[in-house]
């Protein structure tokens, strides 16, 4: 059986099955990985049934200082900072006047984003295959800067709904070049919308300014036959009966932090798949490695009852994990 037939049982036929796993690293994480397993090919090391990758941009998720310098500016006109252990923030926002109605989107077709992707998709053929393809209300915060946004829905939402709807066409592009020249499993859209105990705008203003454009990027992956998945961090639970009706495949990262994981299981189990789950915050940096190992059983045998579940951390592993931590966490999650 492929690592790409493993997911499909796991995930959508729910046959008896493993639980797969993914992880994803940090700087320091993944050096720290690479120095353990003294090679550069992780995926490949640990056996990954997930393999993702998303277009190029002018910032990449991780910019080194020692490559572009203390600061990089996007494609969309955000400035950020850079950095070797993080994704640096947001530190100049393209859009610093409210209402402001001469923003620009970029080229989403640029030959530049997708001159790598071919050779990706056919060496990792056997695994299952994610792009990612942008980011919706994030992109908005980037370019706004949050605290703005947040006004701007209460204020003006006729320009926040033209801003969203910019991006939104940047993301749909984006994927029409990718279902036209590339083969492919699923895309990814990554977009936060939940701080640790509630969500970032109301659940109504969601409904109102955002559900209609994840509706139709979701409509076109399914068009194309590919799966969705959604990354959003923090508590998100009002809305994820409305991200199952517009076709959500997996949800991804459940924090527990943040939102009661067995609950998510035990109501929306049946018409959703998750990933993640581990928890990031407390127990793999605090925690000590037997304290992971029981706690990555009880999510395999919880969450993973049935299918649906990838075991995974509820974000990006930091450098404030111990190598310990991690190790234990992959070995249990293998076996």
């Amino acid at each position: 059986m492929s690592d790409r037939q493993w997911i499909i049982q796991a995930l959508f036929e729910r046959r008896p099955c493993p639980v797969p796993y993914n992880f994803m690293f940090s700087p320091p994480a993944l050096a720290a990985m690479r120095e353990h397993l003294g090679c550069s090919g992780v995926e490949d090391a640990l056996g990954l049934p997930i393999r993702m990758t998303a277009p190029r941009s002018v910032k990449p998720l991780y910019a080194s200082p020692s490559e572009f310098g203390p600061t990089v500016t996007d494609e969309f006109g955000v400035t950020w900072s850079t950095s070797d252990i993080d994704r640096g923030s947001p530190i100049g926002h393209a859009l610093r006047d409210p209402g402001c109605t001469d923003f620009v989107i970029p080229d989403a077709r640029a030959e530049c984003r997708f001159e790598h992707l071919g050779s990706w998709c056919r060496q990792n053929a056997d695994h299952y295959t994610i792009v990612w393809v942008g980011d919706l209300w994030e992109r908005a915060t980037f370019m706004r800067g949050m605290e703005n946004l947040l006004l701007d829905v209460a204020l003006d939402p006729a320009f926040v709904g033209r801003l969203l709807r910019g991006i939104a066409d940047h993301i749909l592009a984006t994927m029409e070049v990718l279902f036209a020249r590339f083969r492919f499993d699923g895309i990814a859209l990554s977009d936060d919308y939940g701080t640790q105990k509630a969500m970032l705008i109301s659940p109504e203003a969601w409904r109102r300014l955002l559900r209609p454009l994840v509706g139709e990027i979701y409509a076109s992956a399914r068009r194309h036959g590919r799966t969705v998945f959604h990354h959003s961090c923090g508590h998100i639970t009002p809305i994820v009966p409305d991200l199952i009706e517009l076709g959500l495949d997996i949800l991804h990262p459940i924090q527990p932090e943040a939102m009661d994981v067995l609950s998510l299981k035990r109501l929306f189990g049946r018409d959703l798949a998750f990933c993640g789950g581990v928890s990031t915050q407390d127990l793999l940096p605090r925690g000590t490695p037997g304290q992971v190992r029981d706690e990555v059983r009880r999510l395999k045998d919880e969450l993973g009852r049935d299918g649906g579940y990838v075991l995974e951390p509820g974000i990006t592993l930091q450098a404030d994990v111990p190598l310990e931590n991690i190790l234990a966490m992959i070995d249990e999650a293998r076996r």
